[in-house]
């Protein structure tokens, strides 16, 4: 007899199935959320903290970031604009499953969009985290999400085994490939005379220490800079948080753009591999705050995009889709690590960094 949800240990994707393994429902696409207009920024930066004693003057002090655009992080709509790509992507492909949307931290949220996805009669949904490398906050987080939407539920909550990580799936590495190109055109430079800067969200080092981030970000960052013929790359990092006493990784963009400029390189091409769509975070950290930082060091600076909806992006998700539907579909990686894993290890890409996750008990 299979074990009810209530009585299963999570993250979701270690529960005993209820179905067979290549019965597939639907898909749902699991995402952190964002503000879409003034009035929500401070109720969902409580959502975001919530639990981790963030004063009221740090929330304060980041809703102002917000203020820059108008009180709306791009992040759901460029997730919906992602789904809507990725439909017609599976049609075109005779796969014929709906694909649902809930976030961690605002609307849609997650235990809704499970509690939907039930009252359809969905059994079995894959789940794509709109991360594309392996951390607490990137996967493991997600998956701990979908465990408390499924109690949250019921036993008759959908089962959400994880699509695994992408980051070095050729069709990940091909979009990221063209939009650094794009943005060195924009420089119109020669790419010697470029330093490329690969940015992700910084994480407290005791997180890293439990997962394989750094290692996945420098490969992607690897796949990239060759591809695109810019020998001097270097991976940095953004949006830091929390106390300061905690150490993060870094160096910090800003902090690595002023080392940049001290021996004489006069351009940079800044790629924010690490995110898979141009949210807020992005557009702050790097639009405003770098390239002040940019202009300010006297440095040439051309922002690249992420993978948004580039047609090699939404494909490989495809692609991670038909690998569980069939063990005949072909798993494509590039580079020294080949394809990540589809389920985790028991503990895997455990928090580390003080704030213990609620199932290391």
């Amino acid at each position: 007899m299979a074990t009810p949800i209530t009585d299963r240990k999570p993250p979701a994707d270690r529960a005993a199935g209820r179905v067979p393994e290549n019965q597939v429902d639907a898909i749902v696409v699991v995402s952190f959320g964002g503000p879409e207009g003034p009035e929500d920024v401070l109720p969902f930066l409580e959502n975001v903290t919530r639990g981790r004693g963030v004063p009221r003057e740090r929330l304060l002090e980041v809703a102002e970031h917000y203020d820059h655009f108008g009180g709306v992080s791009p992040i759901n709509q460029q997730n919906r604009e992602l789904i809507a790509a990725l439909e017609v992507e599976l049609r075109a492909h005779g796969i014929d499953l709906p694909v649902y949307f809930g976030n961690r931290n605002w609307r849609p949220f997650i235990a809704d969009t499970m509690r939907e996805m039930r009252d359809d009669g969905v059994q079995r949904a894959l789940a794509f985290l709109t991360s594309a490398f392996s951390s607490y906050s990137g996967c493991r987080q997600y998956r701990e999400n979908l465990f408390e939407a499924q109690q949250a539920v019921g036993p008759d909550a959908p089962e959400t085994p994880r699509l695994r990580m992408l980051y070095n799936h050729p069709g990940f590495v091909e979009a990221n490939v063209d939009r650094v190109r794009d943005a060195l055109a924009e420089l119109d430079v020669p790419a010697a005379d470029v330093h490329l800067a690969f940015t992700a969200h910084s994480i407290p080092e005791a997180m890293a220490r439990n997962c394989a981030y750094e290692a996945q970000l420098r490969e992607t960052a690897r796949l990239v800079a060759e591809a695109v013929g810019v020998d001097d790359h270097a991976v940095a990092y953004q949006s830091r948080s929390g106390s300061p006493q905690v150490p993060w990784l870094g160096p910090d963009v800003n902090d690595h753009l002023a080392e940049v400029a001290a021996r004489g390189v006069g351009a940079v091409v800044i790629s924010p591999v690490g995110f898979v769509s141009d949210h807020l975070e992005v557009l702050f950290d790097l639009d405003v705050e770098a390239r002040a930082t940019a202009e300010r060091l006297g440095l040439r600076m051309a922002r690249a995009a992420t993978a948004g909806t580039h047609p090699a992006f939404v494909s490989a998700i495809r692609e991670l889709v038909q690998e569980r539907l069939s063990d005949e579909a072909p798993r494509r990686a590039l580079g020294r690590f080949g394809p990540s894993h589809d389920t985790c290890a028991p503990d895997c890409c455990l928090p580390g960094s003080g704030r213990p996750s609620p199932w290391d008990a």
